[in-house]
């Protein structure tokens, strides 16, 4: 059995790409960045923390965690938390290349085996006006995303391109997950 450490929608609808069947065991951990931590280290330490707490609860299970941010400048924009703050990383991203990375982390039944890695991809967005950000922000869709845009909704149009693994920016990067998950058995070869 296959356990999704994970909140999201999105990569609840991701795995479920690569996955028919899944339990889903939303894990509690602290999200905050450690002073200084670069963001590759942040998420492969995030996704490790996820699926090592589902699995104290689930031991039997595969158990897969993940964590996904966005990075410009060397700062991590994570999920805003309001309007304000998703327009002013909006505002941060216009017309800029940034990063999205994600770490994810697949453990065995007691822990035996661990797959995993880290997966970065650059984006380009489009130079936004104040009133293309304005009406974003006001549809409501980037308050719960990292780095404030969904490219699978309305956000993809502030997307001038991809670099890299298209499903990683939505939150899983089903090439890489796909293959941990082959390479553990979990899906036909």
């Amino acid at each position: 059995m296959l356990v999704l450490a994970s909140a999201s929608p999105r990569r609840r609808e991701l795995l479920r790409w690569l996955v028919a069947e899944y339990d889903l065991d939303v894990a509690k951990v602290d999200e905050s960045a450690r002073p200084g931590e670069a963001a590759a280290a942040l998420v492969g330490r995030l996704a490790e923390a996820k699926a090592g707490a589902v699995a104290g609860r689930r031991p039997e299970a595969w158990v897969l965690g993940a964590d996904t941010v966005v990075e410009i400048d060397g700062d991590v924009l994570g999920k805003p938390a309001d309007p304000r703050e998703a327009a002013g990383m909006l505002r941060r991203l216009s017309g800029r290349e940034h990063r999205v990375v994600t770490g994810f982390t697949l453990l065995a039944p007691h822990g035996r085996a661990r797959h995993g890695g880290t997966v970065e991809s650059r984006v380009l967005f489009h130079d936004l006006s104040p009133r293309t950000i304005e009406a974003y922000v006001a549809t409501g869709e980037p308050l719960d995303k990292a780095g404030s845009y969904a490219i699978q909704g309305r956000g993809a149009g502030l997307v001038a391109r991809v670099d890299g693994s298209f499903t990683n920016v939505i939150g899983l990067p089903l090439g890489e997950v796909g293959a941990a998950l082959r390479e553990a058995g979990l899906l036909a070869r």
